[in-house]
């Protein structure tokens, strides 16, 4: 029998790179070689080798200091594929997000898949007598819809098919209307200067409402988001009550929260995996 060769260990991790790097663009659209090389820990070389394999692939068009999706291409990667980035991380933050929750209340959930996991363990949680979630996602509308004690609330709008999410001006009255007591909110970057932010200013703009209408805002947000500025700003740092994070969240940032009086809480990451951030 005649075995087949091994490939290099080198090899091995850059495929494992550039699916991770394909993925961001999908999810955003377009990448820098400068943070590739960053968050991979590898040289801008190393980084345009393998965004020129991607290209040759078709996954990617190179463009000046970076890459752009192929056009054709969804900017922004379906849910279903976000939600399989970080999900024993994404998986952990909802369990202990879903503890902070108490019946009776009335909660806000974005349309992240992030706070799809905190929904799922409620369900696991059970026992429910008179718990109000308002929701724009959708997926997490249809996970709850129906479970005994628990009441969706969607405002109106347009959907989104990228986030399956309904955004827009349409809902705007509903959060003049009711009381909140948390709301539990994804993000896309987040950062001591700009708080929470969001790739898009249609999400943003009705997570603003969920942070305004709250008397808690608990962000929920694996350690891909940290150190990170999206495109638009939904909540500044001072207005978090809380965070619900993986343990590998940046020290520096953690102990500043701490310190402006915020509640943070850490749950144990899984190591060994390259993981890309996913709103």
């Amino acid at each position: 029998m005649v075995e087949e060769p091994r490939r290099p260990a080198d090899d091995v991790f850059a495929s494992e790179r550039q699916e991770h790097i394909a993925r961001m663009v999908e999810e955003h659209g377009r990448v820098r070689v400068s943070d590739l090389s960053e968050r991979f820990g590898v040289s801008a070389v190393t980084i345009r080798k393998d965004l020129l394999a991607l290209e040759g692939d078709g996954r990617l068009i190179r463009a000046h200091g970076g890459a752009i999706a192929r056009e054709g291409r969804r900017p922004e990667s379906s849910f279903d594929v976000r939600e399989r980035l970080n999900r024993a991380a994404k998986d952990q933050i909802g369990r202990a997000a879903a503890e902070m929750v108490s019946d009776g209340e009335s909660i806000a959930f974005d349309a992240s898949t992030t706070a799809l996991a905190v929904a799922r363990h409620l369900k696991s949680r059970g026992g429910w007598i008179n718990l109000t979630v308002i929701t724009n996602g959708l997926r997490i509308a249809g996970e709850l819809a129906g479970y005994p004690g628990i009441t969706v609330v969607m405002p109106g709008g347009f959907v989104r098919w990228e986030a399956l999410s309904v955004v827009g001006q349409i809902g705007n009255g509903l959060f003049e209307q009711v009381n909140v007591q948390k709301a539990f909110l994804g993000a896309a970057g987040f950062t001591l200067e700009s708080g929470l932010s969001d790739a898009t200013e249609e999400e943003a703009q009705i997570k603003r409402l969920m942070a305004g209408a709250a008397t808690e805002v608990i962000a929920i947000v694996d350690h891909t988001k940290w150190q990170r500025v999206a495109f638009a700003t939904f909540c500044r740092t001072a207005d978090v009550t809380a965070v619900v994070a993986d343990s590998t969240a940046p020290v520096a940032m953690t102990t500043a929260l701490q310190e402006r009086g915020v509640d943070l809480r850490l749950v144990p990451a899984e190591a060994g995996a390259l993981e890309a951030p996913a709103r």
